[in-house]
């Protein structure tokens, strides 16, 4: 952090303060581009978009990003709020100012609270509303209103209204021309020869059950990791995009869509996931669904999950291509046993430092033991200088006393001589 952070809070709408659905964010960087974590204010945790645990209030937000612990502070939208965030990146010239024509078009019609980004090269602008069905980016457009986080500048950009107006019909027209995709192509691109899977609507899971069931099974402790951008254990970022979608594949059933909706809502999401890799035009996140899905055997059925199976035998999806359950368990054993090793040397380290320190309190102890004994010691000595003394000043009394003695009997013996 080079500066420290300031929001003039007079301009931010009154309606979006009243949630306590606020957070601060640490910029890191990542694979060489500075991302936004989310941090939980005053403990400096990983915060979630879908864990309301990890919010607080504007107030302790404010605090948390002024202290210096937090480069800023941002709201998350849940569906318990009636917003709806539309980010639109790089389209502004930081220098001059200058802004886009899709971003200006889109600011206009929305005509709604709108600030700039923290990088001062993008615009949010937030509205009341419902968010359509369908994809919600493309490009540099991106539209939310759950389970995602702004950040919140307080860059008021003064051509625009000062409260977050309701604007459905506008939403609708803006996300029909700027996001979603044309008829033929809204099933995604996963291949001429490889189609998304179709999941049943009634049978399918929100975002919000799909989290929780996928972060309680067997394997959720994995599952978080990576959905919170822990890269831990995987030999490259690619890899771990792969593991989380293969497990998103299993929970959704095979739904491109909704895999590609969670994915971005992951620790793991990065740019990369929109870029053109492959000759055919599919982006680098499409062909990671594309994988995960081919790859996996069995789909989470909710239909008939209230079964044992589902439950007992969530796959575990390290390898998205793996054929078997055997082979796809392996490397989750294989990483669970190398976590427990990592665990065992941090205790046997934490155990040779209480070791080390029980023996420094030792000889702390024997010390001072030492020292006591020597203090007794001396004291004792003294006692017995004063006991000698005492004896030395009676055996001079004495001696003056003999002394005495003798000068009376000699003067006694020179009177009774002299009478002689």
């Amino acid at each position: 952090m080079t500066t420290k952070f300031t929001l003039e809070t007079s301009v931010l709408p009154t309606a979006l303060i009243e949630y306590d659905q606020w957070i601060c964010w640490r910029e890191q960087e990542r694979d060489g581009k500075a991302t936004k974590v989310p941090i939980t204010p005053g403990r400096g945790e990983f915060a979630s978009a879908t864990d309301a645990q990890t919010w607080t209030s504007f107030e302790d937000a404010l605090a948390g990003a002024e202290s210096g612990d937090a480069d800023g502070i941002g709201f998350v939208f849940t569906e318990n709020d009636p917003f709806v965030g539309v980010d639109l990146d790089d389209c502004r010239d930081r220098d001059t100012g200058a802004v886009a024509e899709t971003a200006a078009d889109i600011i206009d019609r929305l005509d709604s609270y709108t600030e700039r980004s923290p990088s001062g090269t993008g615009f949010h602008v937030l509205i009341r509303g419902e968010l359509p069905d369908g994809r919600n980016r493309k490009g540099t457009i991106e539209m939310y209103d759950t389970a995602r986080f702004f950040t919140v500048t307080g860059e008021h950009v003064t051509e625009t209204p000062s409260r977050i107006a309701t604007r459905q019909d506008a939403l609708d027209a803006l996300h029909r021309e700027y996001v979603q995709e044309d008829v033929r192509k809204q099933t995604h691109k996963t291949g001429s020869d490889a189609p998304a899977r179709e999941s049943s609507q009634d049978s399918a899971l929100d975002d919000q059950e799909l989290l929780e069931k996928a972060k309680n099974a067997r394997n959720g402790e994995k599952f978080e990791r990576l959905w919170n951008g822990n890269t831990l254990g995987y030999e490259s970022h690619s890899e771990a995009d792969m593991a989380l979608c293969a497990l998103l594949a299993f929970w959704t059933g095979g739904d491109a869509k909704q895999m590609d909706h969670l994915f971005r809502q992951s620790g793991l999401m990065r740019e990369k996931w929109d870029d053109v890799h492959y000759a055919e035009g599919s982006t680098y996140g499409e062909k990671t669904i594309e994988r995960a899905i081919a790859g996996t055997s069995e789909f989470y059925e909710p239909a008939a999950a209230q079964s044992q199976k589902t439950e007992e035998n969530t796959p575990d999806h390290d390898d998205a291509s793996a054929p078997s359950k055997g082979q796809r368990a392996q490397p989750y054993l294989s990483e669970k046993n190398r976590l427990l090793k990592e665990r065992v040397t941090e205790l046997e380290t934490l155990l040779a430092q209480k070791n080390d320190r029980i023996n420094t309190l030792e000889s702390t102890v024997r010390e001072l033991q030492e020292t006591l004994a020597e203090r007794e010691s001396g004291e004792q000595r003294s006692d017995q200088g004063d006991i000698g003394d005492a004896d030395d000043a009676a055996s001079d009394d004495v001696e003056e006393s003999k002394s005495a003695t003798q000068t009376v009997w000699t003067r006694t013996k020179r009177f009774f001589a002299d009478d002689k």
